[in-house]
């Protein structure tokens, strides 16, 4: 049996990359990045996640004087 991959149908859910709470793909903000693409429920999720990142490179930034 071969496996085809399947096209995004527009009921698909995925988990939002902060509260993981199950949002259809199509309804998803998405952030994409290099190498990856990060999917948001909404603003304040995405705010959120954008707020812990600046921190993390921050303190990434700190720990390398």
């Amino acid at each position: 049996m071969t496996a085809h991959p399947r096209p995004h149908s527009a009921d698909e859910m995925i988990p939002c990359d902060v509260c993981h709470k199950e949002i259809p793909l199509s309804e998803a903000q998405r952030f994409e990045a290099q190498d990856y693409v990060a999917h948001f429920c909404g603003l304040d999720c995405y705010s959120t996640w954008k707020h812990r990142s600046e921190a993390l490179k921050q303190q990434d930034k700190d720990s390398q004087r």
